[in-house]
């Protein structure tokens, strides 16, 4: 993706709320599962991760591999992702 477009993603998310929250339990099955989800409804979303700042960035890389959602902008607790949906 291009920095163009991740520009235009960036602003589009500005006024999203984060969809998911990520507490003390960390990235459960379940918590990917609601990503997927919600990746599949809105493509771009807001992922909040309760977490020290070493843990956010593994938990990130950790949603960007097992999702292939591209990491669109991470600025403290909030995480912007986005993964094209090709049956919309």
């Amino acid at each position: 993706m291009n920095p163009t477009d991740k520009k235009k993603l960036r602003a589009e998310a500005h006024t999203l709320k984060p969809v998911v929250s990520i507490g003390q339990s960390g990235l459960t099955a379940s918590v990917l599962a609601e990503i997927e989800l919600a990746l599949n409804c809105h493509e771009l979303i807001k992922v909040k991760i309760r977490a020290e700042r070493d843990s956010r960035k593994l938990i990130s890389e950790q949603i960007h591999s097992d999702t292939g959602a591209e990491i669109i902008q991470s600025i403290g607790q909030i995480v912007v992702i986005h993964r094209l949906n090709p049956n919309k």
